[in-house]
């Protein structure tokens, strides 16, 4: 497949953050750094309810 981006692209170096939250991403990595949190721990159903309250309440002006 053609590269569809501008020959100077080919210049631009990896981040290091991205490399570091490919590593983070695998499975068998337990990572402690901040900004991290497990996913499955967030209260899915509590936000759901806020925000259905919220847009419920104040309609669009909640989304300005």
């Amino acid at each position: 497949m053609k590269n569809k981006f501008a020959e100077r692209t080919q210049l631009v170096k990896p981040s290091e953050t991205r490399e570091i939250l490919k590593i983070t991403a695998r499975p068998e990595v337990i990572s402690f750094a901040g900004g991290l949190p497990a996913p499955e721990l967030f209260p899915v159903e509590d936000v759901k309810e806020v925000c259905n309250r919220v847009l419920t309440e104040e309609g669009t002006t909640s989304l300005l």
